[in-house]
């Protein structure tokens, strides 16, 4: 069975959009995964399609309805369905790689994509929604963050990146920013690659490039270093 992925949004037209090119497009024309889109206001009672109403307690903007999303969150997964459901949200857990390996090992997601000021807090305790945040920075809506998730996922199912072994030496796999990488030609603008990296040895190669990796994450991300640090 393929990852299965269902987008609850008011945008659905946005999607596939980068998630159907390249590789990631690749794997969804293949059915390595799957993908269809929820239209929120498909699930509005009145005439005018409403979805959003006033903050209760005042306060600029509008917020999604509770009975509406709860409405097509169950028209898109059963009770039985063991999918997560996902709340794109810049107040969720940071998104990482762990989190990645753990949904592209299950059967899908169901993702919210948030708008406006964001979600009656009611839908998303009664739903119990996981909220996601891939940064602390605040967009227009969910979407562009559904599609980073998703993404991220993907690319980690089986068939759809290639070779297993390409994700191994990858940024946060070993809680490790990523090695410099070089390529042809031998010298750009007076910049050789490293000599240890066309030397053959492929002991000295893994050295080098293990202690890039360690030189990088200390000096870019301490937090990753000291977590690191601290793992038994």
């Amino acid at each position: 069975m393929s990852f299965y992925a269902s987008i609850i949004t008011l945008f659905p037209d946005l999607f596939p959009g980068p998630l159907g090119a390249s590789v990631i497009g690749r794997g969804l024309e293949n059915g390595a995964w799957s993908l269809e889109t929820r239209f929120l206001r498909d699930y509005a009672s009145d005439k005018h399609r409403t979805v959003d109403d006033t903050p209760s307690g005042g306060g600029a903007g509008m917020v999604l309805r509770a009975d509406i999303l709860a409405a097509a969150i169950d028209d898109t997964a059963a009770q039985d369905d063991p999918r997560p459901k996902i709340l794109m949200s810049p107040r969720g857990t940071p998104l990482t790689q762990k989190r990645v390996r753990e949904l592209a090992a299950g059967p899908g997601a169901v993702i919210v994509c948030g708008r406006f000021e964001g979600v009656d807090q009611r839908v998303i305790e009664a739903r119990d929604l996981e909220e996601i945040s891939i940064g602390d920075y605040v967009l227009a809506g969910g979407e562009v963050a559904a599609m980073v998730l998703l993404e991220a996922v993907v690319r980690l199912l089986p068939g759809v990146l290639g070779a297993e072994e390409s994700h191994a030496d990858e940024s946060f796999e070993d809680g490790l920013l990523e090695y410099p990488q070089f390529t042809r030609p031998q010298v750009f603008e007076g910049r050789e690659i490293p000599p240890v990296l066309i030397s053959g040895d492929h002991g000295r190669v893994e050295k080098w490039r293990r202690e890039q990796a360690q030189a990088l994450t200390q000096d870019r991300r301490p937090d990753l270093w000291a977590a690191r640090k601290q793992k038994p």
